[in-house]
């Protein structure tokens, strides 16, 4: 089984056909990119959603007319705020709120990859509930695109049901969203969406269980629409290795914020279990990006093979006697700084195969823990809390030039 049939198993059965028949039309290079993009592409949904945010550029220039997307379901089940994870403007967010019927009339906003379509609740009844229903339905209707969204906590019931085969009739490309999950205990999860796919007449890998509140397995619905659609597929598998960089170092921005909360805690070493985890974890999510196959524990060798934990130990001891500073902001700015660079050794090493030199390593080190210290000092000697020391290190990382590029990195590396 390849892995186009893997995608494909994905989709309800009444959709496949169309998904083969695109998948078929297109050219070889067309098929590898797809195949490419899937398997490189970044599991985290932010990540995704940034990858589409750098793209647009190259997406408009592929095709004129965007794809319609429309986001249909019954009343209150999170199709609103699935919609406004997806739009790009904040200013075109639907309102949302915990009464049914909040969405009265139908609304669409530019979501880069397509044009997205908020529909009002499409199982409502009386005269105002039909009237909202017949808009949903005539949204469908122009469609490119489905998302069919429904709750996992209310499950598919016979309304469900029907509005669910009232949508499949027309005939549109579509995947289903059960929204919800995270408010499902862990050990039904399974056998909830198991019901709720018997209960539509699938099978369950072809419904995507997702959090639309927080953006969980969205960048999975993402991928649905974009396998319709060979356009999407073509800017897609074209932006990813343009833009390989700035996600990675999305990556390298939440974990070094992370190793610095870790390292407020006072341990003698900095480099105990939790942050070796963390970049472990950082190492795995980076090497996905940069499509190279590898396991945690090798994660955990690679970090360990790069010796950066004994060089921040040693850095720490050398800025400690000069005195004048903290000991948690050392530890905190020493912890991010080899974080930082073990993110980038690992980039360094996905792409080429090649390990930095000690003096490399040491050099980048030192330059990324002055930086930090400078933006850290703003603490002065109060020792902050958590939360305020990861906003203050994300801010830094994110507003330093390698957001952008890394070529900063690659001078002092190349040195």
């Amino acid at each position: 089984m390849t892995l186009f049939d893997d995608i494909l198993g994905q989709f309800p059965p009444d959709v496949q056909a169309t998904v083969r028949n695109i998948w078929d039309a297109l050219g070889p290079n067309e098929k590898a990119g797809f195949l490419s993009l899937l398997t490189g592409f970044p599991a985290d949904t932010n990540l995704v959603k940034l990858l589409v945010k750098l793209s647009t550029a190259q997406i408009r220039q592929a095709f004129g007319r965007k794809h319609r997307v429309v986001i249909v379901g019954p009343t209150n089940v999170g199709k609103s705020t699935l919609y406004n994870q997806l739009v790009q403007n904040k200013r075109d967010q639907a309102v949302v709120g915990p009464l049914p019927g909040t969405t009265r009339e139908n609304q669409q906003a530019d979501a880069a990859l397509f044009t997205v379509v908020d529909t009002p609740g499409a199982d409502a009844v009386g005269s105002v509930g039909e009237q909202e229903k017949n808009q949903a339905l005539s949204a469908s209707m122009d469609a490119d695109f489905l998302v069919l969204v429904f709750d996992a906590i209310q499950g598919i019931k016979k309304t469900e049901q029907e509005l669910f085969n009232e949508l499949s009739a027309l005939k549109k490309p579509f995947v289903v969203a059960l929204n919800k999950i995270d408010l499902v205990p862990r050990k039904v999860l399974q056998a909830v969406i198991s019901n709720a796919a018997l209960n539509l007449g699938l099978a369950p890998d072809q419904i995507v269980p997702i959090v639309a509140k927080d953006g969980k397995n969205i960048g999975k619905v993402l991928l649905a629409i974009a396998a319709t659609e060979p356009e999407m597929v073509a800017a897609l598998g074209q932006a990813l290795p343009e833009y390989r960089w700035q996600l990675a170092w999305q990556t390298i921005v939440r974990s070094a914020s992370i190793s610095a909360a870790i390292a407020l805690v006072p341990l003698p070493v900095i480099d105990f279990v939790p942050l070796v985890v963390t970049q472990s974890i950082m190492v795995v999510s980076i090497a996905r990006i940069y499509n190279y196959k590898i396991t945690p524990q090798r994660a955990s060798e690679l970090v360990a093979t790069f010796g950066l934990g004994f060089l921040g130990r040693s850095l720490f001891q050398e800025l400690s006697k000069l005195g004048g500073l903290p000991g948690w902001l050392l530890s905190a700015a020493i912890a991010s700084s080899t974080t930082v660079v073990m993110g980038y050794a690992a980039v360094r090493w996905f792409e080429k195969g090649e390990k930095l030199s000690a003096e490399a390593l040491k050099k980048l080190t030192q330059g990324m823990t002055t930086y930090l210290l400078d933006t850290l000092k703003n603490f002065g000697k109060r020792k902050p809390d958590e939360k305020g020391l990861r906003e203050q290190i994300t801010q830094a990382l994110e507003n330093s030039p390698l957001a952008e590029s890394r070529s900063v990195l690659d001078s002092e590396a190349g040195k």
